[in-house]
């Protein structure tokens, strides 16, 4: 019963947002948003893990640099809250005013070799805003791999939101099969692939620590020949955004192998993280990213001290 109040009142309170958002022109879109990430750094919530990532990841950064871009990082969290609220009630010509693309040629190349392709992105910028780019920009609708939400009613509205445009969803999870029957139908995956992977995942360094990554992207792309492309929207000074993106490099990575996944996770992993360091303000520094790594080093320890030392020549040492 509780549970059934607090959702209620969540729905209302999101729908009150929705209605305020579609409101607002686009300049006061990155007021309100400030002024809510500001709100909810001051809250403290996530500000614990959002510090010691930031720490972590920038050692070098003065204890009031750190604080400074965790600021930032709220508020860019906000932000892409209220651009995708915004979003969904603007014509594609006010949409399309708000992208800067570059390079479209290029890309409408890559999508036209035939073998579909996956775009790669990440919790960066305002990313709810990737899926109306693609589809405006190269007029191609997406398959989207999403996280349900707890709360069914705001679900289903973010649901919608997502499939304007003709793009779908794919809930996470017991994804791969829709993914593949989509690249097989020459479709474009989109995939935010930058949040914690599980155990089992590859661990890949990332800002020097390694991190449990989603292999999912890069075994699919190995398993069909599709295109493995990086995309971002990268806000810039003036409030609107460039779109970024670039094809992963796959050269020497032929066929599907364990060894080729992880190289090819490195790879875009690395992209990412080039990004963010460009950026640090605009990704999800909140997100537990590396919360498997202390397992991963007790998990190797226990594997040196579980195999004796040996020379070279495979002699005791």
């Amino acid at each position: 019963m509780l549970r059934q109040i607090q959702n209620q009142i969540e729905y209302f309170l999101f729908r009150c947002l929705l209605l305020f958002a579609r409101s607002l022109s686009f300049p006061a879109t990155n007021r309100v948003g400030t002024l809510l990430g500001s709100a909810a750094f001051a809250s403290g919530f996530r500000k614990r893990v959002t510090l010691e990532n930031l720490h972590r990841a920038f050692p070098e950064s003065t204890a009031e640099q750190i604080r400074n871009l965790a600021r930032g990082a709220y508020r860019n969290y906000a932000i892409s809250l209220v651009h995708m609220l915004w979003a969904s009630g603007q014509s594609e010509a006010i949409l399309k005013s708000k992208i800067n693309p570059t390079s479209l040629d290029r890309f409408q190349a890559i999508i036209k070799r035939g073998k579909g392709a996956v775009l790669l992105s990440a919790h960066f910028g305002s990313w709810e805003l990737l899926p109306h780019s693609v589809r405006l920009f190269l007029d191609h609708p997406l398959v989207m791999i999403v996280q349900r939400q707890r709360n069914g009613r705001i679900d289903a509205v973010v649901d919608a939101i997502r499939k304007q445009h003709g793009n779908s969803t794919v809930p996470m999870g017991p994804s791969s099969r829709g993914l593949l029957t989509a690249l097989r139908e020459k479709k474009i995956v989109l995939i935010l692939g930058d949040q914690s992977g599980p155990k089992e995942a590859p661990f890949i360094d990332f800002f020097k620590r390694p991190a449990a990554t989603h292999r999912g992207a890069a075994a699919i792309c190995l398993k069909t020949g599709a295109p493995l492309i990086f995309l971002i929207l990268i806000r810039v000074e003036n409030g609107t955004f460039d779109l970024h993106y670039e094809e992963v490099d796959r050269s020497g990575l032929e066929g599907y192998t364990e060894e080729n996944v992880t190289e090819l996770t490195r790879r875009h992993t690395a992209l990412l993280e080039e990004q963010i360091r460009r950026h640090p303000e605009q990704w999800l520094w909140m997100h537990k990213r590396w919360k498997h790594t202390e397992y991963y080093r007790s998990r190797n320890e226990m594997n040196e001290r579980a195999v004796p030392a040996e020379s070279i020549d495979g002699e005791r040492a």
